[in-house]
């Protein structure tokens, strides 16, 4: 399967919400994405197409000196293919392209496949939010990659 991986675009954006609406319990809404696609300078997103199709999609914020992993999500038809490593991969050099040193991200401690596939890049856990999830109250575990060159670098 030929992946490309290219800017988010505002006519993407039926397919990433369909991609978001199956993917997380408090999906983010249509004006959200073209606030962070259009209007935020330090927002930076991108899709995977195939054949046209988005079927995967990824964000950050680029702030200081440190990028802030927002969101990845892979359509569930295309889970398990690489698609979310070829998008982390991507977010990876885009943040050390414009010089960017380390990248952050919040993830569930119950999503272990994200856990797992951030840890083979590199990103190790530093901490806890307690409860930030507002769906359930979750934890958000907080990991870093300290060196962007080394993410870049993973499988």
């Amino acid at each position: 399967m030929k992946v490309r991986i290219t800017p988010m675009k505002p006519e993407h954006l039926d397919e990433v919400l369909a991609i978001e609406a199956v993917s997380f319990p408090l999906p983010w809404n249509r004006q959200t994405f073209l606030f962070e696609i259009i209007l935020n300078e330090l927002a930076d997103y991108i899709v995977a197409l195939t054949n046209r199709r988005v079927i995967g999609y990824g964000g950050m914020w680029l702030v200081m000196d440190e990028a802030h992993l927002t969101n990845i999500a892979v359509h569930p038809d295309f889970r398990g293919r690489g698609v979310g490593r070829q998008l982390l991969r991507e977010l990876i050099r885009r943040a050390a392209a414009q010089g960017l040193k380390k990248m952050t991200l919040e993830v569930r401690p119950s999503n272990l496949t994200a856990r797992r596939i951030y840890a083979e890049f590199g990103f190790e856990e530093k901490g806890v939010r307690k409860r930030y999830y507002r769906d359930n109250n979750e934890d958000a575990i907080i990991m870093w990659l300290e060196d962007l060159q080394q993410g870049f670098s993973s499988p």
